[in-house]
């Protein structure tokens, strides 16, 4: 939404079409925002704001508003900095018939993954695949619902970020053996690394790249690492934004070439 620049300030804009009419909750692409999910959703920087009301109520008619309504159970409103919202579980399926699959699967990795306590001062995830299958079972009409149910099957816990996600994806794509996530690796005595994606059979592990990954105390770090994989038989193979582009086609030939030098061969 342009020219709301961070989440407080859409808060801000949003809250007050909230409360002048009742029985209102943020929804679906601004609520998508609100909750900072990442990931794609068609629509989601322009101008508007989306409104839910339950069913028996009338549909929201402001100007700047993109009103809606629907059946809600008591658990799917929430608060966010005292701000009526759909919580995270139910805009997930709400945003899901404007989605692909693939963009779907980044935000429900995103809601399960375990968090690390040290940098995000929480210790459970957002929700669990349960609840998010438990949503899907309360709405099993909804448009958008078989996408959702799809990206549900291919979601898993341990992604720490959308590109690592889509990595995933467009490994299994491109016919390649299923990968490990974020599991913790013990290369020797006191040496344990913890690779985005592993091929443990392979010996083979994948890192996503992401932009931190070009300063000078980074770059020292990722030889180390890239060292100890070495040292203990293994290949890292190091993927950046520029291995994705064409549904990850270079990505996927780089992670391949690993494989099979390291005794794989496709069924």
């Amino acid at each position: 939404m342009p020219g709301y620049g961070n989440e407080h300030t859409l808060s801000d804009k949003v809250r007050p079409v909230t409360l002048v009419t009742p029985f209102s909750a943020a929804s679906h692409a601004t609520a998508f925002l609100l909750w900072e999910f990442p990931g794609f959703l068609p629509g989601s920087n322009k101008s508007g704001i989306h409104i839910s009301r339950p069913e028996g109520f009338a549909i929201p008619r402001r100007r700047g508003v993109v009103g809606h309504r629907g059946q809600f159970f008591e658990d799917e409103i929430t608060t966010l900095n005292g701000l009526y919202i759909t919580t995270r579980a139910r805009t997930w399926l709400d945003c899901a018939r404007k989605m692909d699959i693939d963009e779907i699967t980044v935000v429900a990795d995103h809601l399960i993954r375990i968090p690390r306590p040290e940098f995000e001062g929480r210790t459970e995830p957002y929700c669990t695949l349960a609840d998010l299958e438990d949503m899907l079972d309360r709405h099993w009409g909804t448009p958008g619902i078989r996408k959702a149910r799809l990206a549900l099957e291919q979601a898993r816990v341990g992604a720490d970020s959308a590109p690592e996600t889509r990595l995933r994806l467009a490994l299994g794509r491109g016919g390649l053996p299923t990968a490990e996530v974020n599991v913790r690796t013990e290369l020797g005595p006191g040496v344990v690394r913890q690779p985005d994606l592993s091929y443990r059979e392979w010996r083979v592990a994948v890192d996503y790249e992401g932009e931190g990954h070009s300063d000078r105390e980074q770059i020292a770090r990722d030889i180390a690492k890239e060292e100890d994989f070495s040292r203990a038989g293994w290949t890292l193979v190091r993927i950046s934004k520029r291995h994705m582009s064409t549904d990850a086609t270079t990505a996927v030939r780089k992670v391949r070439r690993a494989l099979e030098e390291h005794g794989w061969t496709p069924k």
